[in-house]
């Protein structure tokens, strides 16, 4: 293990972070996305300190397949598109860049500052960025140049040892962004860590929350789980931790009431897990399992028709508020669960438009 220093006022030499070489961390460099590493190189070579960082760090480390490959880097943006030309800066108060390779996205994000506070969004140094990090295990950063991890919070030894231990502390990150309460629970399932005693206590109490958050933000967090192969086990911990009942109020009150609802609920969003490459489209599939077995329910399907349909789908809307997908991917959903009663209903546009009163 190697050690990272920075400079103080007086010139005096201080351990900043640790760094565990591609011998003692094992992530093999042919697991990582040979563009991310394109980009880090590129970056790297004009004099931009670069690293993949976050999630992807974190699953490579668990011997598991990234989703994405994010990367931070000390180019500002504007250095950045000015690099790459297959590029866009996205964002309003931090803005980003977007690197484009055909259907991949690469988003890349300059080191953030702690100059006032985590809430800010000024740039600054890796020291500062990592600080804004919400759990050590996501804290790390990955030079796929050298093979290095470098870890400023040990996060390392954390997920080693099977810790998941938040940077900020336990009174005060949730009521920052209670959306860090999904993401914990997320996080424990997808590691198979356990959340400590603390943590879990919080989520049940600050649960509620939730409701200060945008259906936006809320429909695109959802959307990353429904994408997940443990989609099934998020949810259900979602439910057994409080917080489903904010995500899916209507859905939490009918788990909680009726078993024989609970149990079908949740099998299918197992199935869809199990079916593998049958479920290539995940949000098709996790949206038919939001709604399955209450349009089941609720449809007469002896007297079924097209106009049953329409009367579906609002109901199916209203039904899984405050998580607002496009309404193409809903009735997409819509129309699977009628064709599996032998019932094919063609696309309806006034469904895919804005309509009052849905």
């Amino acid at each position: 293990m190697r050690y990272r220093y920075i400079k103080k006022a007086d010139g005096s030499l201080v351990r900043s972070a640790q760094i565990w070489t591609a011998e003692e961390h094992n992530i093999a460099k042919s697991d990582v996305d040979p563009l991310a590493v394109y980009i880090c190189n590129k970056l790297s070579n004009e004099g931009y300190e670069t690293y993949i960082v976050g999630g992807a760090v974190r699953d490579l480390l668990l011997k598991k397949v990234p989703k994405d490959f994010d990367i931070a880097s000390a180019a500002t943006p504007s250095r950045i598109k000015k690099i790459f030309n297959n590029s866009r800066i996205i964002g309003k108060r931090f803005r980003l860049v977007h690197v484009f390779f055909g259907d991949k996205i690469f988003e890349i994000a300059t080191f953030r500052s702690m100059q006032n506070g985590a809430s800010d969004n000024t740039f600054g140094k890796i020291e500062e960025d990592v600080m804004r990090r919400d759990f050590t295990m996501n804290a790390l950063f990955y030079d796929p140049q050298k093979e290095f991890v470098v870890d400023f919070v040990g996060g390392f030894e954390d997920i080693k040892n099977q810790r998941i231990k938040p940077l900020i502390p336990v009174s005060t990150i949730f009521t920052e962004d209670p959306v860090r309460m999904l993401r914990a629970v997320k996080y424990a399932v997808i590691s198979g860590f356990s959340l400590p005693f603390a943590l879990r206590q919080k989520i049940k109490k600050s649960a509620s929350e939730l409701k200060r958050i945008s259906p936006s933000r809320l429909t695109e967090e959802m959307g990353k789980i429904l994408k997940s192969p443990h989609a099934a086990a998020i949810i259900e911990q979602f439910e057994e931790h409080g917080l489903y009942l904010y995500l899916q109020p209507k859905a939490s009150k009918l788990i909680r009431s009726s078993s024989n609802f609970r149990r079908r609920y949740f099998e299918a969003f197992a199935q869809i897990n199990a079916d593998g490459e049958e479920y290539a489209d995940a949000i098709n599939g996790g949206l038919r399992a939001m709604i399955r077995d209450y349009i089941e329910d609720s449809v007469d399907w002896k007297k079924a028709n097209e106009e049953s349909y329409k009367s579906a789908f609002i109901m199916a809307r209203k039904f899984i508020l405050p998580i607002n997908p496009p309404r193409i991917e809903l009735s997409r959903a819509m129309r699977d669960i009628f064709a599996s009663h032998g019932l094919k209903i063609h696309r309806w546009r006034c469904l895919d438009r804005n309509r009052r009163g849905d």
